[in-house]
């Protein structure tokens, strides 16, 4: 009965570590985003538009051939429109 106690037991010091990771790492994300919004402030305070920053960001995130690719989806569609 000993060794089912000691995996038990085990498993719960896994469970504890996996979860105060997991809080620390959450704090360190809500940390993070007061820093990116701060910064976004300041950019706004310098006159730069955040909506724009922001379009700018997740651009940059993508792969390069889906970014052509939405960019000739967007133009084709704006002919389209004739807009």
């Amino acid at each position: 009965m000993a060794d089912g106690s000691a995996t038990s037991s085990i498993a719960a010091e896994k469970l504890k570590s996996f979860v105060e990771r997991i809080e620390r790492l959450e704090g360190e994300k809500t940390e993070l985003a007061a820093d990116i919004r701060e910064v976004y402030s300041e950019a706004k305070g310098n006159g730069f538009d955040t909506k724009i920053m922001r379009q700018v960001i997740r651009l940059r995130k993508m792969e390069v051939a889906d970014r052509r690719e939405q960019d000739e989806l967007l133009e084709l569609y704006r002919r389209a429109l004739d807009t």
